[in-house]
């Protein structure tokens, strides 16, 4: 990821595992699934073939690649999956932000900052079809209001 010519690539931190840049962003742990990121990126190719078989790769882990575009969350230069995700509630104020590899290059730090870094460990880039949730925050068109409705229905 330090190579001269990938300085100005955007990465997606929540990318395929199948593309040829992908690397492991971090692993899903503890009770809620959220991410425990790695120190150092690890190529996906080397550890696809670790997840025993029957597993999908993303229940475990979290895969970054280079963000495209023709992306279906993409709108215009930006990622629309960001926006959507920052519109969650976040950590309590003053929480740390989690320490990653990909910042200086992710498309959603350079995006929307801090407040992206602060919920990416809670995204799942599997989403089961009963979490509503995660469903609506994955549909590209899914808007601001509704996402704001369901927060305020949920309670």
């Amino acid at each position: 990821m330090e190579s001269t010519t990938e300085q100005t690539v955007s990465w997606c931190p929540s990318g395929l595992a199948d593309r040829p840049e992908s690397v492991v962003l971090g692993v899903r742990s503890g009770e809620d699934g959220s991410v425990a990121y790695l120190a150092e990126p690890v190529p996906a190719k080397e550890v696809i073939s670790l997840v025993p078989e029957g597993i999908e790769p993303r229940r475990i882990l979290r895969f970054a690649s280079h963000c495209e575009s023709d992306c279906r969350q993409r709108v215009g230069t930006e990622c629309g999956l960001v926006n959507r995700i920052v519109a969650l509630p976040g950590p309590p104020r003053g929480s740390a932000v989690p320490r990653c590899h990909l910042r200086s290059q992710c498309m959603w730090w350079n995006q929307r900052g801090v407040d992206a870094c602060h919920r990416c460990p809670a995204v799942s880039s599997l989403v089961s079809k009963d979490d509503d949730l995660g469903n609506l925050v994955a549909d590209p068109s899914t808007t601001q209001e509704q996402l704001e409705a369901w927060i305020a229905a949920a309670g």
